[in-house]
């Protein structure tokens, strides 16, 4: 679910210029579905965003709902995350969203502002989907203004993946508490040691900061705007630009060639922030052997992490709320379908499916225990509310962030441009 260096993410970019469309819809009329066949038989449709991979999953978690449910049909639809969010807007702004899709807490406000999703609440109280047997906290990321406009299908946290060999090699330890100045002398350390650029970039990930935030008592967002001023965003800037001229951070042209692998995984540098699950993404990709790493802190002890989630939300407009929540209902709990999908979502979010699924690989055992020991420390908060152009602000982030590390624009340039592109992105 956040801007780190991963395919889906890189692509936020074009999807979040399309999202000015304005949808202006109400939430009363029913013409999401097909209205159904003689037998009484109804098809909903339902779309994600993903690989190939995925697909093959769901498609096997869809043959078994249809197996209990004989009377409800499933009419799939996927693509990547650019191509999924272009073509949902346009669904919107048509009236005729899908009846249940995969969704992000970056989109909640923004389509519960347009009347575009349905409060899933009206069909717990009607028996049709349960909100409880969920891992702590989780079911919290799909609530906005005490409506339940999102399901989680799997829960992830910030983490610092590390190239473990080279950390290795420069006799660099991370150790739970560490604090920012360290992590910074860790990074010189590796560079001086093992002429490989510490990180790949922190400065333009959103998510990270929004931690870097929480630490120092601020957010990334309120409920209405931003939780930070320009001078906030200068310090952090202006320390980024700073250690990619030192050469401590991977030079972003660099970065830019390695797309769409990772610099990590390119052997370009020794770690970068991104979310605990996609840990899978460089194992595949590099040749070095890869871990998890604790979030530096500013004091040693609060890391300012919270679980976030991929969920399923259900179109205010779908003329069958119940079949669609039934979807729901067995697509979050239902113990085989855990098996199947594994960690691909994260980490399973509810307790059902999360002891169905035994991890055999070393990488999901890793980030299974990462989440426990995250949990078990107790530095888990409340996720940072994300107003309605979240998914904007956040394309600008990184986009503007990049130019800012190329030299493309200076740093107060840099500040000015987003927090005006910021307040554009709220009132649109």
């Amino acid at each position: 679910m956040g801007t780190s260096r991963n395919v889906e993410r890189r692509t936020i970019l074009k999807a979040a210029g399309a999202s000015a469309a304005v949808l202006g819809l109400g939430a009363t009329a029913a013409c999401g579905g097909d209205s159904g066949s003689g037998d009484g038989t109804v098809t909903i449709r339902y779309s994600w965003w993903g690989a190939d991979e995925r697909a093959k999953k769901i498609n096997q978690t869809i043959s078994l709902f249809e197996k209990k449910y004989p009377k409800i049909k499933v009419k799939t639809d996927f693509q990547d995350y650019q191509s999924f969010w272009e073509k949902f807007q346009t669904q919107a702004a048509g009236g005729n969203p899908p009846d249940v899709f995969q969704n992000a807490v970056g989109f909640l406000r923004k389509y519960d502002k347009r009347g575009i999703l349905l409060d899933l609440n009206s069909q717990v109280k009607a028996g049709n989907l349960r909100l409880d047997h969920f891992r702590a906290g989780v079911t919290k990321v799909g609530e906005v203004d005490g409506k339940q406009l999102g399901v989680p299908v799997g829960s992830n946290t910030m983490a610092l993946v590390i190239d473990k060999k080279v950390f290795e090699k420069a006799g660099v330890d991370p150790q739970t508490g560490w604090t920012w100045d360290e992590y910074f002398k860790a990074l010189k350390t590796i560079h001086d040691k093992t002429k490989i650029a510490g990180d790949t970039g922190y400065f333009s990930i959103m998510y990270l900061y929004d931690l870097y935030l929480r630490q120092n008592g601020k957010a990334f967002y309120t409920k209405d705007g931003l939780g930070f001023d320009k001078a906030d965003l200068t310090e952090w800037w202006q320390d980024g630009y700073s250690r990619v001229k030192a050469g401590i951070v991977t030079d972003p042209k660099i970065v830019a060639q390695d797309q769409p692998k990772s610099s990590l995984s390119s052997g370009h540098a020794a770690s970068e922030f991104t979310w605990d699950n996609f840990t899978v993404r460089y194992s595949a990709e590099g040749t070095s052997t890869y871990g998890l790493g604790p979030i530096p802190t500013t004091d040693g002890t609060h890391t300012g992490q919270y679980l976030a989630s991929l969920m399923l939300s259900a179109s205010a407009r779908t003329a069958h709320p119940k079949e669609v929540a039934q979807f729901i209902d067995f697509m979050v709990h239902d113990p085989q379908v855990g098996k199947i999908m594994g960690y691909d979502r994260g980490i399973l979010a509810s307790t059902e499916q999360y002891a169905a699924f035994q991890p055999t690989d070393p990488v999901s055992k890793e980030i299974a225990q990462y989440e426990d020991d995250t949990a078990k420390a107790g530095v888990l908060g409340t996720i940072t509310p994300h107003p309605s152009g979240a998914d904007t602000i956040e394309a600008a982030f990184l986009r503007i962030g990049g130019d800012m590390s190329q030299g493309k624009t200076k740093v107060s340039d840099a500040v000015k441009q987003f927090f005006s592109e910021s307040e554009a992105a709220f009132q649109a």
